[in-house]
């Protein structure tokens, strides 16, 4: 039987806020697609998040009753139990973006617990935000061999993508539609592919690519918004201000705070 890993859970508006606002126009593509998945990774804390060097710590959440199973079942209930607190750390580690340390300990835990896919994913995601891409795949390809998860998908592509493996990228592609994912993270895919395309020059083909996130939806969520972002800044790069205007403006109009959509807007005129 495959393995569980931990479940998914949604996102803190207010921290995906800050995040995005914090990063610049080229890095559209690299913590999109990780912050859903880390969102499924870990168990978010109940209070609020603070700077992750700060010296008070406050205990972390239980992980979820499967995965604990699942160490318990591989290595017995007194080690089990020790490592699903381990690993619960690591968790939150990761959730606070202390990710030297959340990979130290998931790192050891794989080793120890091979068939835990919640181990692997961690080890991947820390990996992914430290600019490990090879290992970062290698870890989550792991997990995604235990427990197949299109939602990993997106990451594993933006690994290949910034090593420069096109051919890999595309393969992952291939392999998220097949999966028919939700549209968040279908949008997150559709996102690192148009990154790669741009990266080869191909700013068109990215547009192309980014196509289906030009029909307006009955309701707008925050993924519609990033990928509007995206083609904003794809047309602003391919020289035509008044498409970019367009999408700039609409995600003006859904959050006129949004990263630098302001000053993106003055830039071309509005």
């Amino acid at each position: 039987m495959k393995s569980r890993r931990l479940p998914r859970e949604p996102r803190d508006p207010d921290l995906e806020r800050q995040r995005i606002e914090e990063r610049t126009t080229e890095q559209w593509i690299d913590e999109g697609s990780v912050r859903k998945a880390a969102a499924g990774a870990t168990r978010r804390a109940s209070a609020s998040v603070g700077d992750g060097d700060s010296p008070t710590r406050r205990a972390p959440k239980p992980l979820d009753p499967e995965v604990s199973a699942e160490l318990v079942e591989a290595l017995g209930q007194q080690r089990g139990a020790r490592l699903s607190e381990r690993l619960a750390q690591a968790s939150e580690a990761l959730d606070r973006e202390r990710f030297q340390e959340s990979r130290r300990i998931a790192l050891a835990i794989s080793k120890e617990a091979p068939t835990v896919a919640a181990a692997h994913e961690i080890v991947g995601l820390s990996n992914y935000r430290l600019g490990r891409y090879k290992q970062a795949v290698a870890a989550l390809q792991a997990a995604q061999d235990l427990h197949d998860d299109p939602a990993l998908l997106p990451v594993i592509a933006d690994c290949q993508r910034a090593q420069g493996r096109w051919a890999a990228v595309d393969q992952v592609w291939q392999e998220l539609k097949a999966a028919s994912p939700s549209q968040d993270i279908m949008a997150e895919g559709r996102i690192v592919v148009a990154g790669a395309l741009a990266d080869q020059g191909d700013l068109r083909g990215a547009i192309d690519l980014m196509e289906p996130a030009t029909k307006r939806p009955k309701a707008v969520r925050e993924f519609h918004v990033r990928q509007w972002y995206v083609l904003g800044d794809l047309y602003d790069r391919v020289g035509d201000p008044i498409a970019a205007r367009r999408w700039f403006a609409a995600v003006a109009d859904y959050d006129d705070d949004y990263a630098d959509v302001s000053s993106r807007l003055r830039g071309l005129g509005r």
